[in-house]
């Protein structure tokens, strides 16, 4: 996993790469540990929970795309429809030297973007009206390569994969408790006891798993956003612009009322910034962003550093 694509001009960040790497390898780490304590406990009965929580990994991963969009109203534009939304993402494609997503937008008036999908071949890039209404081409642009360093990069991917023990240890709950598995009339004392013990210790187990999982997800997202950001900088070589555009982004989206904003919310993970209050956003250790103070200082050390 690199902090550029394999195959595109997006600049590389060796620093957050190996951040990103650690994280991936402590939630790996997890994974091993979580996997030994299911196969002690429940014996015979975890391949079958490991098959159908791969199920679900395997259908969130492969349809995220289509999830993604019909979740947050986006529609598929056309050139023809929306030429200056069209016409920059082809140019920063062609700067980046990757294939062009498809282009969506989503009829809503919080400004926001977000791109999604497993590789750069099934991908798409969502603006909403608000957006386009706020920026100017050029704050646009910067949101724009931001969205495709996502793309390049694999995120969309990488985050499905850190986030499925989540969900791993999110089904091994449910199942233990409710499948009846670990339950039935015919069973012994000594089998009894066990299964009394097995139905404590699993979800205590799953929920302290779920909530590692969940901080080094949410970790590894921030990184990630900070990798973003500064690769789209580095490529437009106008981070100027990408820092206007998250200043005005944030600020309009804190003066949202927020009742609107919970139900933006569940998709905070893919947005270019976070639909959040100015009282939420002081919650960094939950956030799926780095603060907007963070972004900025980064993008103004970029810009100093292309201005030597």
């Amino acid at each position: 996993m690199s902090a550029s694509g394999p195959h595109t001009r997006f600049a590389p960040d060796r620093g957050l790469t190996g951040r990103m790497v650690t994280t991936m390898f402590l939630i790996g780490l997890l994974y091993v540990g979580f996997t030994a304590v299911l196969i002690v406990l429940l014996r015979g009965a975890w391949p079958l929970i490991v098959l159908i929580a791969g199920g679900l990994f395997i259908a969130q991963f492969w349809f995220s795309d289509k999830i993604t969009e019909r979740a947050m109203g986006a529609h598929e534009v056309t050139p023809e429809q929306y030429p200056q939304l069209h016409g920059t993402i082809d140019r920063l494609c062609a700067l980046a030297d990757m294939p062009k997503p498809r282009v969506a937008v989503a009829d809503n008036d919080m400004p926001n973007a977000f791109a999604t999908g497993r590789k750069p071949e099934k991908s798409v890039i969502c603006v909403t009206t608000g957006l386009l209404r706020r920026l100017d081409p050029e704050e646009l642009e910067g949101v724009l390569a931001h969205e495709l360093s996502h793309v390049a990069h694999r995120d969309v991917a990488v985050m499905t994969i850190a986030g499925f023990l989540g969900v791993l240890a999110g089904a091994i709950t449910r199942i233990a408790l409710y499948s009846g598995m670990m339950g039935g009339n015919n069973r012994s004392n000594n089998n009894d006891s066990n299964a009394a013990i097995a139905m404590i210790v699993i979800p205590l187990v799953s929920m302290v798993v779920y909530a590692i999982s969940f901080l080094l997800t949410r970790l590894l997202s921030r990184y990630r956003e900070l990798a973003a950001d500064r690769a789209a900088a580095q490529l437009t070589g106008r981070p100027s612009a990408l820092a206007s555009a998250l200043t005005k982004v944030t600020g309009q989206i804190a003066a949202i009322p927020t009742k609107d904003l919970r139900k933006a919310q569940p998709y905070n993970a893919f947005y270019f910034a976070p639909a959040l209050s100015a009282r939420e956003t002081a919650s960094q250790l939950m956030s799926t962003h780095p603060s907007l103070e963070q972004r900025l200082e980064q993008l103004g050390k970029i810009s100093a550093e292309l201005g030597r």
